[in-house]
């Protein structure tokens, strides 16, 4: 197939893409890294010629909600015109396991219209909501050192998460693109973590001279909305298991 990748230079894109080519697929990365303006409408339509499926894993830079919000519905506007003009058989988006519980916390509302922008205008829509992914501990941990007005103590959220492999990912949203039977479907790692730990844990094994401390969570978070449904697929392995196989970051 030709599948395009919308967000091919990030985490998940960069892995998509090699997934894909590897399957022997013709992958028509979109991103600026890649020349292709996202938010430029008819940069994305030229991108579009030819393409049977297109994958979102999009990101703003911004992850305030008005600047998310424009970013997802933009992109998701531009892929959605593009792709019907085009021919495009179907999309998949990338979101989050429980968004729609989560909209007491900005990111989660702004992730909540990309997807809705996605079902009500794209062609073929299809959604992967996953759990967080076994990096985004070490991305909290960044922000909140960057955020810390304590220099050596960070503050983190105390809550319930089940993350996963950030290849697996990559996997199901291949399946999604490339089967012509499959439907919505979540996916989260094998075991439930608290993220306040987790980052602990990342901090004595990177040696980190950080004190990690709990911190407030939306209402939302803190109750498990960030947890799967019951029964959801697991993949991957767990997060310790992974975080011994990247080895210590200096």
């Amino acid at each position: 197939m030709r599948i395009a990748v919308a967000g091919s230079s990030g985490l998940i894109g960069a892995q998509l893409c090699r997934l894909a080519r590897a399957a022997g697929h013709d992958v028509v990365p979109m991103s600026r890294t890649d020349g292709v303006d996202l938010l430029d409408a008819d940069a994305v339509a030229g991108a579009l010629e030819d393409v049977e499926a297109v994958v979102d894993v999009t990101r703003p830079t911004q992850m305030g909600l008005a600047a998310a919000r424009d970013f997802f519905t933009t992109v998701a506007r531009n892929l959605a015109a593009a792709g019907n003009r085009t021919g495009v058989r179907r999309t998949v988006v990338l979101s989050i396991v429980g968004v729609e519980r989560g909209q007491d916390y900005d990111w989660y509302v702004a992730t909540l219209a990309h997807e809705e922008a996605t079902r009500i205008q794209a062609p073929g829509p299809r959604v992967l909501r996953s759990t967080q992914f076994h990096e985004f501990p070490g991305q909290v941990l960044e922000r909140a050192l960057t955020d810390s007005k304590e220099p050596g103590s960070v503050q983190i959220m105390d809550v319930p998460i089940q993350p996963v492999e950030s290849i697996e990912v990559a996997r199901a949203l291949l399946d999604l693109a490339t089967d012509p039977d499959a439907g919505d479907r979540q996916l989260a790692g094998p075991g439930v973590e608290r993220l306040v730990g987790l980052v602990t844990d990342l901090v004595a094994h990177d040696g980190l001279d950080v004190d990690v401390l709990p911190g407030p969570a939306p209402v939302s978070m803190a109750g498990g909305s960030m947890l799967p449904d019951p029964g959801v697929i697991t993949a991957g392995v767990d997060w310790h298991t992974w975080l011994q196989r990247r080895g210590r970051r200096d």
